[in-house]
Parts: structure tokens; sequence; C-alpha cells
């Protein structure tokens, strides 16, 4: 439960950065969709639907995340500090 409070908390935190970023560069996520940065040194940006924010696996990233960053993402959207291919393997398997 407080994992699922969590992700909420870094999600309306993230969305509002993301989409202030999105209105300046032009990069539009559609509805039901979310940007995150993913990567350890060189971020590279996913479009994922928001419907991965209630898959455990997910949250354990959306953890790391809060770990490394708080809410203070550096990328100006949410980001993940993991290697592409562990988000890509992760992200992959989920039922999204």
């Amino acid at each position: 439960m407080a994992t699922r409070f969590l992700a909420k908390q870094i999600l309306r935190r993230s969305v509002f950065a993301s989409s202030k970023a999105a209105s300046t560069d032009g990069d539009v996520v559609p509805k039901g969709f979310l940007a995150v940065y993913v990567g350890e040194t060189q971020k590279k940006r996913f479009v994922v639907p928001v419907t991965l924010l209630n898959q455990p696996s997910f949250q354990a990233l959306l953890s790391k995340a809060e770990e490394e960053f708080g809410f203070d993402h550096p990328m100006g959207g949410l980001t993940i500090p993991c290697g592409e291919e562990t988000f890509i393997n992760v992200t992959s398997q989920l039922k999204g």
C-alpha cells in the first residue's frame, strides 16, 4: 500500500515536470502514457503506458528512482537510474 502511494506521489510530481518540459520542446506524450528517462549515465526517453504503475516490478524501478533522485529529476521528467537493457527486460515482461 505504501508503495502504491509512493508511485502515485512520484507520478504526480513527474507528470507535472514532464508536461512542463513537453510544452517547451514540442514532445507530446499521448493520453494514458508517461515519458520516462532511462539510463545510468546517458539517458534515453521512453513512452510507457501508465498502467505499468500498477505492476510491482515497475514500482521497484520507481523506488530505485526515488532513492537516487528523490523528487528532483534532472531531466525534467521521471528518471529511472537503471540500464536501458534492464528497463526493456522488465517492461517487456509486464502486461501494461
